[in-house]
């Protein structure tokens, strides 16, 4: 009989504890989004259509992302703003900004590592890397793809909130930043790519184009769109 008695008394006990863990969790589950506070971001209207050297180039259209991408990506952002930049030398920037108002650890931004795959092409080489602008630096991934006779170089960098990140690791850091405080984060994929055979010289332009476009952006949205304020 008494042995019968400790095992209700445990089953009781453990059935009380899994009630407090799910409360807990409903508890700490983040409810406050930071996108529903303050101006709405408008990528169309943040970020500028012109900027020193740089002019978006209206007769060019350029499919970023398969149908099938497209369709994915749809699920997940809010915006998706697609634009090819031409300077004064001729040199062409496609920029592809997705942008979701809900970056918690479920619907975490698609990696072009494994985006540009699934199109087809050929990761050839990635690195980290830091972007010095006048305002701070940018912690930015660097990746060559090839498609048949198409090398592009890309340059890009993912932000949660106000922070930005260019590994999985701290991605995870800065949502459990927010979700402490109860904050369900916004964020973006901010992606640079231009063709070019010469790596290097690809990414030292890259480089120019975004400190360029950095020192025109708004400075109320210049943290949501590179994790840097003055």
């Amino acid at each position: 009989m008494m042995r019968f008695e400790n095992v209700k008394v445990k089953n009781v006990l453990a059935g009380l504890v899994m009630i407090l863990a799910a409360g807990l969790a409903v508890a700490m589950t983040p409810t406050y989004r930071i996108a529903d506070q303050g101006p709405a971001v408008n990528l169309e209207k943040i970020i500028p259509a012109r900027f020193g050297d740089w002019a978006v180039d209206e007769k060019i259209f350029y499919q970023q992302v398969s149908p099938e991408v497209k369709a994915s990506l749809d699920k997940i952002y809010t915006q998706v703003l697609t634009r090819t930049y031409l300077n004064s030398q001729g040199y062409r920037i496609m920029v592809s900004i997705p942008y979701g108002a809900n970056q918690s650890d479920g619907l975490s931004a698609h990696d072009p590592e494994g985006c540009y795959p699934a199109q087809g092409f050929q990761i050839m080489s990635k690195s980290k890397d830091v972007l010095h602008t006048e305002v701070g630096d940018i912690p930015v991934r660097r990746m060559e793809a090839v498609s048949g006779m198409r090398n592009e170089l890309v340059t890009y960098w993912f932000t949660v909130g106000s922070y930005a990140v260019n590994n999985d690791w701290e991605r995870k850091k800065a949502q459990m930043r927010y979700s402490i405080k109860g904050q369900i984060p916004d964020g973006l994929l901010f992606r640079a790519s231009s063709i070019d055979d010469n790596t290097q010289e690809a990414y030292r332009i890259q480089g120019l184009f975004i400190q360029e476009m950095v020192k025109a952006l708004s400075p109320e949205y210049r943290a949501r769109v590179t994790g840097l304020s003055y």
